[in-house]
């Protein structure tokens, strides 16, 4: 069973809501290649994590969700298509879920500009919530506009830097991933008026998942061919992204020696060398550890909300993410 089946979420009706942030947009022709390269992309796939969060969230409040929490949904998978878009484009990556990437489609240039876009879009339409009682909404337009913009910042600026600290990897981690995820169960709560108590603990549970989640995106150059990956086994490591397993992997002389070697010119047989040592090395498990701390917290976080119905969403949340986990 499908995520979404299982949290009983209509996906199509996220996904019409996602499309009409273009449809709807007066300022964008119809057959533009802006409109058209935006469809695309958001009809290439993706698991709508962060829709399903923003609607598992406004499970927790008094009000039943209504159009105001689907636009958030909609806008909170706006957001992350365009961090995947800069995402592609700093990383040189060709492809995206298996297709060719945006940027290699239309030009880096033009690809700059539609994530531009759609960041810029998101703010239009949350900027239509000003009242006290809105405040929340601009959380996202916050995550949209500063914190991914520091996590693609910082994963640029600390390429190739195998000094970097755990704790520098795990902040990278937060801006890029964690808080986006945690931000949308927070304002789905917010929208249908919980209590702050109680979207602050879901803050807390979505950071936990997305740092996990983050970890797990990680191992996966480590683990998983190119088939399933959509991109070359051992790309992060060839283009200099310092992660976790190999922030453990350079714990030992030797092998550290041999990734600091690793540079975009490097062989695919020198890659494939260092990735099966890395593999053979204790890194991966230690990574792993630490994945499963934060799985950890969230499920406390679940048996503290276990007077709500919506628990049972976030223990599937959990599932979900743990399945990654193996």
């Amino acid at each position: 069973m499908k995520l979404h089946e299982a949290l009983n979420i209509d996906l199509k009706g996220i996904n019409r809501e996602i499309e009409q942030l273009v449809t709807r947009d007066k300022d964008v022709p119809k057959h533009s290649q802006l409109s058209s390269s935006i469809l695309e992309l958001i009809g290439s796939g993706g698991k709508r994590l962060r829709p399903l969060m923003v609607i598992v969230g406004s499970r927790f409040g008094r009000k039943p969700s209504g159009r105001r929490t689907s636009q958030l949904a909609a806008a909170a998978e706006f957001i992350h298509a365009a961090s995947l878009v800069h995402d592609d484009i700093i990383d040189s990556a060709e492809l995206r879920r298996g297709q060719p990437a945006l940027h290699t489609k239309t030009g880096i240039t033009s690809a700059v500009h539609i994530g531009n876009y759609m960041s810029a879009r998101v703010i239009e339409l949350l900027s239509k919530y000003n009242s006290d009682k809105d405040r929340y909404v601009h959380d996202l337009s916050s995550v949209a506009t500063t914190q991914l913009c520091l996590g693609e910042y910082q994963q640029l600026e600390l390429a190739y830097d195998y000094g970097i600290s755990i704790e520098q990897y795990l902040e990278k981690s937060r801006n890029k991933t964690a808080l986006l995820m945690a931000t949308c169960l927070r304002v789905g709560a917010l929208s249908t008026e919980s209590t702050e108590d109680i979207a602050n603990l879901l803050y807390r549970f979505g950071e936990a998942l997305g740092m996990s989640f983050q970890i797990q995106d990680d191992l996966l150059d480590f683990t998983q061919s190119a088939d399933i990956l959509g991109k070359p086994a051992g790309s992060d490591l060839r283009n200099g992204q310092v992660t976790l397993p190999v922030l453990y992997a350079l714990q030992d002389p030797e092998l550290g020696a041999l990734i600091r070697k690793i540079s975009p010119t490097s062989s695919d047989e020198e890659v494939a060398k260092v990735l099966e040592l890395i593999n053979d090395s204790d890194a991966l498990s230690r990574a792993e550890e630490i994945s499963q701390d934060y799985l950890d917290q969230a499920a406390l976080i679940v048996q503290q909300l276990s007077a709500y119905p919506a628990h049972a969403d976030l223990a599937t949340l959990l599932r979900y993410f743990a399945a990654r986990d193996r």
